[in-house]
């Protein structure tokens, strides 16, 4: 189920940045947790469209960074930076973040596939709090997540491949989620139609292709808005 749960993210991720920058009009992207970026990452889809569209990958693994910094060939608009999702102030406060992201205009806040890798202990509530903070009114955040499918046999099988994974190590922790939860993340900000859904649902370009039902339902999506002050929700 993992390679069809990896392509549906992918696909989220291109959706949404050809929403931010064709739609919202944003052209900074902070894409905190990108992983190696292979072809069809945040930089080739934003700068397909808008050439000039600058981003900073972030990502914990040494061996990511080594070999993300030799991918990237335009430092004049992208870069990466070797950065821990659960320290967000060091991310934020990173020389080339500050460099490249000018924290006055709004900002593509992009968390693809790695709160679900973070433990409750670390407080994936607090860490969400400090980035939307730091973000300008105007600013989007996108989260994909696992999320609790809502079916007793599938979240019996999260819940046993979550076991797994803290015992064996593999991928790291991994935690299946309450809508709820996720929604949290997102804090006062306003959600984008069509909120929070399973990936292939969010604002597909085409019919969707069909996915098993445990994959559809197991990993969801959304987009927020930070609106002007004095049209923040209440």
């Amino acid at each position: 189920m993992a390679p069809l749960g990896a392509i549906a993210n992918r696909q989220f991720l291109r959706r949404v940045v050809h929403y931010l920058v064709l739609e919202a009009g944003v052209t900074q992207f902070l894409d905190i947790g990108s992983g190696l970026p292979t072809h069809g990452n945040v930089s080739d889809v934003a700068h397909e469209i808008y050439p000039d569209a600058r981003i900073v990958h972030v990502d914990n693994d040494p061996v990511v960074y080594t070999h993300s910094k030799a991918l990237l060939a335009d430092a004049r608009t992208t870069d990466f930076v070797l950065g821990d999702a659960r320290r967000p102030a060091e991310i934020l406060g990173d020389p080339v973040v500050r460099s490249l992201i000018d924290f006055g205009r709004p900002v593509g806040l992009l968390l693809f596939a790695v709160l679900h890798h973070i433990e409750d202990e670390d407080q994936p509530e607090r860490i969400m709090a400090e980035l939307r903070d730091a973000m300008p009114a105007g600013s989007n955040l996108a989260i994909s997540s696992l999320r609790l499918p809502g079916h007793e046999l599938a979240e019996q099988r999260a819940v046993t491949l979550e076991g797994e994974a803290l015992m064996t190590g593999a991928l790291g922790s991994i935690r299946w989620r309450e809508d709820a939860q996720i929604l949290s993340w997102f804090g006062q900000w306003k959600m984008v139609e069509p909120g929070l859904v399973p990936l292939a649902d969010w604002r597909p370009s085409a019919p969707a292709h069909s996915l098993h039902p445990e994959v559809h339902h197991s990993f969801s999506g959304g987009v927020a808005t930070k609106e002007l002050p004095g049209f923040m929700a209440g």
